[in-house]
């Protein structure tokens, strides 16, 4: 059997013609490497080419299907025949490619559908010479159709973010949500390392994509706090991604193409859970406060229970400076002066300690934080800001308070109408500054203490 015959050709050269055996070895090689099912007719419908994926589909071998005039009798049911082999050759007679579906009959009996896209074959004359037909079973389109939907559908509508990043964990593909959660355009993004998208979180991001690319796809998705630059500064977002590993379909080994990265902005819900569980321990600590204060004999010492249960993941130091009578200024106005009353150790960590028994005013100077809280019934927030440790320490240590002091927060005690005092809590710099949600709770627990102090003062006077 020539050549020709056994790649499912027939042969229009004379067999003595020269490059007979090498064309036809390379026709075989393309149409038996193709992915798609191809058979060809001549002008009159023969079969003249049938290529081994139209054998597996069908289970008709070249052998059996080239030389036969159309499907009829074999490949396509009897009352199918006339039909399908109109449709098939009327491309030969129309402009483009044409589509249809039919219902084939397999070498065994069974029936398969398949999509087939149709067009003319133009012989040297440029007139019609036959038809070639590329089929493929209907599902394996409907699959490839579906992927491609798929993928189109995740990089233009979807409501979360998808990113494609290639090997080198560069960003490849960004869909408009990624783009938008990023700060920045689809097409700047791309290509560019992520620590020019990131300021933050950069290291465990890379460490996942590296992991995804070496071992495969994490069982579970994971949320990863990161901070994203923007025109107005970073912003700190909470995103929960899912990663998996790209490989080509096409290569006999698994060869990693670089890692689908997709993730949702929760950042919202993070920071409400964290509010809530954040609120209930401080509750549970102003409830423990108060059961522990109960039974204290001394109302002082009550007062620095309170200030003890307050600490708990709130701040470093606490100081409670008391309000005394004070001479009457020129102007006939009285002076504001504090004594200390109580402190926190400022070495090893302990129970507050009462220091007033001296009764010696502080040494705040004018516009102290402490007398602005005094003066104005409120709270007052104090920072020392981005200064070098040293200036922060001067700055601590000029206010009278701890020299590892950063940012304070001044509440004032007031019972019946009466303003008792000041206590300042005090965070070091690895904490952040106090917000305005601190301020309410240290407001609570002012309160406790203005009423212990109260009582003390009640007690006293009897």
């Amino acid at each position: 059997m020539s050549a020709s015959r056994r790649s499912g050709t027939t042969d229009e050269l004379g067999p003595d013609e020269p490059g007979e055996s090498g064309g036809s070895d390379l026709l075989a090689a393309l149409l038996d490497g193709m992915d798609a099912a191809l058979c060809a007719f001549d002008a009159d419908g023969v079969v003249t080419h049938w290529n081994r994926e139209a054998e597996r589909i069908l289970g008709w071998t070249a052998a059996e299907a080239v030389g036969r005039q159309g499907f009829a009798g074999w490949a396509v049911r009897s009352a199918d025949a006339e039909e399908v082999q109109a449709r098939l050759m009327s491309a030969m007679h129309a402009p483009g490619r044409q589509v249809h579906e039919f219902a084939l009959v397999t070498k065994d009996g069974g029936r398969v559908l398949v999509r087939t896209q149709s067009a003319a074959v133009r012989g040297p004359d440029g007139e019609p010479a036959g038809v070639y037909c590329a089929f493929s079973e209907v599902h394996a389109q409907i699959d490839l159709e579906r992927s491609i939907a798929l993928s189109e559908a995740l990089f233009e509508d979807a409501a979360w973010g998808v990113v494609l990043i290639d090997a080198d964990l560069r960003p490849a593909v960004v869909n408009a949500h990624a783009a938008r959660a990023l700060g920045i355009g689809r097409t700047s993004a791309l290509g560019r390392p992520l620590g020019e998208l990131l300021a933050q979180g950069v290291e465990e991001l890379e460490a996942a994509l590296t992991h995804v690319l070496a071992e495969g796809a994490p069982p579970a998705p994971a949320e990863m706090w990161v901070s994203v630059r923007t025109r107005e500064g970073e912003k700190r977002r909470c995103w929960r991604s899912g990663f998996v590993r790209l490989a080509s379909p096409l290569a006999e080994e698994p060869v990693p193409l670089g890692v689908g990265w997709l993730f949702q902005d929760v950042t919202e819900a993070r920071q409400g859970e964290q509010e809530a569980a954040l609120l209930r321990f401080r509750t549970n600590q102003l409830h423990r406060a108060a059961r522990a204060a109960a039974e204290c004999e001394d109302p002082a010492e009550a007062a620095t229970v309170h200030l003890d249960f307050a600490l708990a993941g709130f701040a470093d130091h606490a100081l409670i400076d008391r309000a005394v009578p004070s001479p009457r200024t020129e102007g006939g106005e009285a002076a504001v002066r504090l004594v200390r009353l109580a402190a926190t150790p400022a070495g090893a960590p302990g129970p507050s300690l009462l220091t007033g028994a001296a009764g010696l005013p502080v040494r705040y100077e004018p516009g102290h934080p402490a007398l602005q809280c005094v003066e104005r019934c409120g709270v007052v927030r104090a920072d020392a800001g981005s200064v070098p440790a040293q200036r922060a320490q001067e700055w601590a240590l000029s206010r009278q308070w701890p020299g590892d002091a950063v940012h304070a927060l001044c509440a004032v005690l007031r019972s019946r109408g009466r303003t008792l005092g000041v206590v300042t809590f005090l965070r070091g710099s690895g904490r952040s500054r106090f917000e305005r949600s601190d301020t309410a709770y240290a407001e609570d627990v002012a309160v406790r203490i203005a009423a212990a102090l109260d009582l003390a003062d009640a007690v006293a006077k009897k």
